[in-house]
């Protein structure tokens, strides 16, 4: 599998899309938003720009992406107006790799996002220049020194391809309980690679002083193998199993499917960014969201509001899977196999407390 071709978010806004199904990324950008707004005000306060450069590092294609630099955008223009400053020139970077769906972006979502943010903001807000990158994170992607605030929300949990050596983690796609120690170290190795590669690449990019917000799909644990990080997955291989055990999917294609995924524990992402040496660690959090993000809300008469939890998560799950089980499985498996995902996923929930864990790192570009 090449992941650089492969891997992207479902584009679009049918109701199969990522951008139809991302509520989850968007409750932890919002859970998260504590974090950049402090992140983004010590940026600003220390130098007051007058260009500020914003990169969204796997941006994805749905309003996310707009609804992170809206925020950004927002906290710094309430400071400079406390202040009777002049408003920066912005600079917004996107980037995501080149099957990532941008057109819908700039076509769909990016004319009304001006419009609204000038109504919110007022006359007073500075230019708002937007650009897209279409690359891998695991190389260069800017000019040196060029970038101010990077940002990047449940995508480095992604690698830059299927750990070598997993021949033996048969019927798992990606790691799970039963996975053999050789897979486990051939994944957790893959991540320090890609996770230097990209601490690296930003060091060269990012100028002295400048900060990143990196939130990962990750763990407590320090079990790679745990529930924490791996459970949504092995129940994605159940449904799959089943389909091989009737035949409608052949066992040798099974096995030679693995997830390019890897969710870290605090400590090792911590390690990893020690032995770089570029950043200095601010903050690191860690925190939960369910896996129906729906969960216990109420409405505004005061009510629980019902929600299909098992086809909201297979839904979530789908808009970002899919494109991976189609390059490997094709088109014909998709509809039975979240038919199957959904049914395995409502039963668990119903038996189970079933969180994502994210793990969030705060950091600043070293003198």
């Amino acid at each position: 599998m090449e992941v650089i071709q492969v891997l992207h978010m479902k584009g679009g806004l049918g109701k199969t899309s990522y951008a139809t199904n991302s509520w989850v990324q968007k409750k932890v950008i919002s859970m998260t938003k504590p974090i950049t707004e402090e992140a983004i005000t010590k940026l600003y306060c220390s130098s007051f720009p007058t260009s500020l450069a914003i990169a969204d590092l796997g941006c994805s294609s749905g309003p996310n992406t707009l609804f992170l630099v809206s925020e950004l955008i927002k906290t710094v223009e309430n400071i400079r107006q406390k202040l009777g400053l002049g408003s920066p020139e912005y600079h917004v970077l996107l980037n995501d790799l080149p099957g990532n769906d941008f057109n819908t972006i700039f076509r769909c979502l990016l004319p009304d996002f001006q419009t609204k943010l000038k109504k919110q903001i007022g006359p007073g807000l500075g230019p708002c220049l937007f650009s897209a990158f279409p690359g891998s994170f695991y190389g260069r992607l800017f000019p040196k020194n060029s970038l101010h605030f990077v940002h990047s929300s449940y995508s480095l949990q992604w690698l830059s391809q299927v750990p070598e050596g997993l021949k033996n983690n048969k019927r798992n796609i990606y790691m799970a309980s039963t996975s053999p120690p050789n897979v486990l170290k051939a994944y957790y190795e893959q991540f320090q690679r890609d996770f230097l590669c990209f601490l690296k690449c930003r060091s060269e990019e990012v100028v002295s002083g400048g900060r990143m917000v990196l939130t990962f799909l990750g763990r407590r644990s320090e079990d790679p193998s745990s529930k924490e990080g791996c459970y949504i997955w092995e129940l994605l291989a159940m449904a799959l199993d089943q389909m091989v055990s009737e035949g409608l999917i052949e066992e040798e294609k099974l096995e030679s499917f693995n997830i390019p995924q890897y969710t870290p524990s605090p400590t090792e992402v911590k390690s990893e960014v020690l032995q770089e040496g570029s950043f200095s660690i601010d903050r690191m959090d860690v925190t939960e969201v369910n896996w129906n993000v729906y969960h216990n809300e109420l409405n505004l008469q005061g009510d629980a509001i019902y929600q299909d939890g098992g086809y909201n998560v297979a839904q979530c799950m789908r808009a970002v899977a899919e494109p991976l089980l189609v390059s490997h499985f094709g088109e014909g498996i998709i509809e039975e196999v979240f038919c199957r995902y959904r049914e395995i996923i409502t039963d668990r929930m119903s038996r189970e407390k079933t969180e994502f864990v994210n793990v969030i790192v705060a950091l600043t570009k070293k003198s």
